[in-house]
């Protein structure tokens, strides 16, 4: 029997340390029992893992909720039974495809016409290390989704915020951004070896530089916006990552990775924090680390790089360069024609999915 005790020692202290690692990283549910009646809640990718069940705390506290989603008949599946379950019957189901610059303004457009307020934009959405596909405008997958398309839709609801404020954007950022790295000279990946990793790193550096940059820019207008990394859910965002494909991870690491990571339910909550805690009301510009704030990587704090990432985005999706939206200089101005006149065929169609 004595031959047995190590190796029984062993697993059980890896598995009671997971246990309690899992029980540190999750970060519980949200503290405020704040209710939401009254106001209109937009989340991207809202079919399925962290934006469904965004979707349905939010119904839950009262609000009207707009899940956009590429997958319709997903979202309508979504919607119908976020309904049944919160007895909430302001939950609807809109098309919105952030790989194409097209959907993002009709799905705008039809928001600015029949709501009469946004109090909370939820960007929510992404892909994670998909292969090198292009939108359907012809920037990289990750880039394209992760972060032009919702500084495109945040720009397009800007004044239906500011005529709804106090209101708030909550943009999923990552853990993944302390390792980005913005390229300037290409955004796209059209000149350098595609690195699927990377790629997903810098858009999601682009994303806390976008929320620092947009908060500046809001100053005084009653909207404010922050950056989240919501922990390590198990949601379809891996699904393109090794352990997926892996028949060795995914028999003997998947179990092991399961005590690491929480539920969509509770990967939501650091969402859901950020959206109705009465403390966080006029805070803005700040990364949370679920539901702690914190001080984002160096990269994320560089002012110029922020400023220039929004002026090159601006840009690339055909803002015009006024008022907020800011001017763009001369090597921009090339990089934006660059990027317009090259316009290769999408890859495979991909579904916008919570983080």
């Amino acid at each position: 029997m004595s031959k047995y005790i190590l190796p029984a020692s062993f697993f059980g202290t890896v598995f009671g340390c997971a246990v309690l690692l899992k029980n540190h990283v999750t970060g519980g549910r949200c503290p405020s029992k704040a209710t939401i009646h009254g106001k209109t809640v937009v989340i991207t990718g809202a079919n399925t893992g962290i934006g469904k069940e965004t979707a349905r705390e939010l119904a839950k506290r009262g609000g009207r909720i707009i899940m956009g989603c590429r997958d319709m008949e997903k979202c309508e599946a979504a919607a119908l039974e976020i309904r049944g379950k919160t007895l909430n019957p302001q939950v609807y189901a809109c098309h919105l495809d952030l790989a194409s610059m097209k959907s993002i303004r009709e799905f705008a457009k039809r928001l600015k016409q029949d709501e009469q307020h946004v109090d909370i934009l939820i960007n929510n959405a992404g892909v994670m290390r998909c292969p090198a596909w292009k939108t359907e405008d012809g920037f990289d997958m990750q880039f394209g989704v992760n972060h032009l398309g919702h500084f495109l839709l945040t720009n397009l609801l800007l004044d239906k915020l500011k005529e709804s404020a106090p209101s708030r954007v909550i943009n999923l950022a990552s853990l993944a951004h302390i390792i980005g790295k913005i390229d300037f000279e290409d955004l796209n990946w059209e000149k350098k070896k595609f690195d699927t990793k990377q790629a997903y790193c810098q858009s999601k550096l682009a994303n806390v530089l976008f929320t620092r940059e947009l908060a500046k820019r809001l100053q005084g207008t009653g909207v404010t916006v922050n950056a989240v990394h919501p922990g390590v859910v198990a949601t379809e965002l891996g699904r393109h990552t090794g352990l997926h494909q892996s028949q060795f991870s995914s028999s003997l690491l998947s179990p092991f990775f399961s005590l690491l990571v929480k539920s969509p339910e509770l990967g939501a909550q650091p969402v859901v924090f950020l959206a109705v805690s009465e403390e966080l009301e006029g805070v803005t510009g700040q990364y949370y680390d679920v539901m702690t704030e914190k001080e984002p990587a160096t990269q994320a704090l560089d002012e110029e790089a922020a400023r220039r990432l929004w002026e090159v985005s601006s840009k690339l999706v055909g803002l015009e360069e006024e008022g907020q939206y800011g001017k763009s200089n001369s090597s921009e101005k090339d990089q934006s024609k660059a990027a317009q006149t090259h316009r290769p065929s999408p890859g495979p169609a991909v579904s916008a999915v919570g983080l």
